[in-house]
């Protein structure tokens, strides 16, 4: 009986680890998505027409750098999500500008 509990007490253990675990890794791909959507961002010209949110979006990206660093795992996940969405904003925008003329 007390060996049985015993093991159901390290069975719980274990499965709270892997949870916990689970939630304290880096947002690797987050944070992948993040840069790739600035790159796309940077790539159409949104320096030029949507640099406010260009900028915004790479501040996002650089906390969540930060938080990594500071292993805050969870805010740096938050943060990248927000960067991507910034991104995608941006090149939404340059998307959505009236096409420029082009000089001869």
């Amino acid at each position: 009986m007390i060996y049985t509990w015993v093991k159901i007490r390290l069975i719980i253990l274990a499965v709270i680890a892997f949870i916990v675990g689970c939630a304290a890794s880096a947002p690797v791909q987050e944070m992948s998505d993040a840069r790739q959507a600035i790159t796309a961002a940077v790539d159409a010209d949104a320096a030029q027409l949507a640099p406010a949110l260009l900028n915004e979006a790479q501040r996002y990206l650089d906390v969540a750098e930060g938080q990594i660093r500071d292993r805050s795992f969870n805010l740096a996940l938050t943060n990248a999500v927000r960067a991507k969405n910034i991104a995608v904003e941006a090149l939404q925008t340059v998307q959505d500008a009236p096409a420029r003329p082009v000089d001869d």
